[in-house]
């Protein structure tokens, strides 16, 4: 089913609405991931990179609206779509939802094809701006990176990450490798420094194309 190509993440305390949720989901042939707490929403974001993500308003520990604050503010997290889907209807509560960074404000109770068609609509978005996105073209010879039509000039060390990190797109480059093939064995650098590099980067291209796999280093995937 085409559906297997998207993966959702649903963060909910309450069991019998995450088994609800799920359960249609899947229905139509979507990866399904639960998470019962804020807290365990944000690890599993991170791990999981889902393309959408259905947060609960209300939760103990951690609630929806800093739980999407923190997956819209961490630059390793490579950004879902986000919905809250909540009991709490008000347009406060809406307004406050959309502010925190979510993509949309679905309201408990919801009919099982309402939901389907709402995330349907919210997943044509990803197809919409894949399709509008130009392709990434490294420049070897002048060092220049074309992003989204427009040429970039990048310094030196910046160039050479992404040019191996895209060299060999889904491959896992470890910590280790990356400071060896970047910057030399007798080179003494700061611990700190690919992360920074790795920032600079997803500054100027986006977050959709380097993936940080966490423990292990970085990847490159085609947006």
């Amino acid at each position: 089913m085409k559906n297997s190509n998207y993966t959702i993440l649903i963060i909910d305390d309450e069991e019998d609405i995450l088994d609800f949720v799920s359960y249609n989901l899947k229905k139509e042939g979507y990866k399904v991931y639960t998470a019962k707490n804020g807290l365990e929403g944000v690890e599993m974001t991170k791990n999981i990179s889902p393309n959408l993500v259905i947060v609960d308003l209300m939760m103990p520990e951690m609630d929806g609206i800093e739980t999407c604050q923190i997956i819209r503010n961490e630059l390793n997290i490579v950004q879902p779509l986000i919905t809250f889907l909540s009991s709490r209807s008000e347009d406060y509560s809406q307004i406050a939802g959309l502010k925190a960074g979510a993509d949309d404000y679905i309201s408990k109770p919801i009919r099982p094809r309402l939901l389907i068609n709402k995330v349907e609509a919210l997943l044509r978005r990803i197809a919409v701006e894949k399709a509008q996105e130009s392709n990434i073209v490294i420049n070897r010879e002048k060092y220049t990176v074309k992003i989204h039509g427009e040429d970039t000039i990048l310094p030196k060390k910046e160039f050479e990450l992404l040019d191996l990190l895209s060299s060999k797109p889904g491959k896992v480059y470890t910590r280790d490798q990356i400071m060896n093939l970047i910057w030399g064995n007798e080179t003494i650098v700061g611990e700190r420094t690919i992360d920074v590099h790795i920032r600079k980067l997803r500054e100027k291209l986006g977050n959709s194309y380097i993936r940080t796999i966490k423990g292990v280093g970085y990847t490159f995937q085609e947006a």
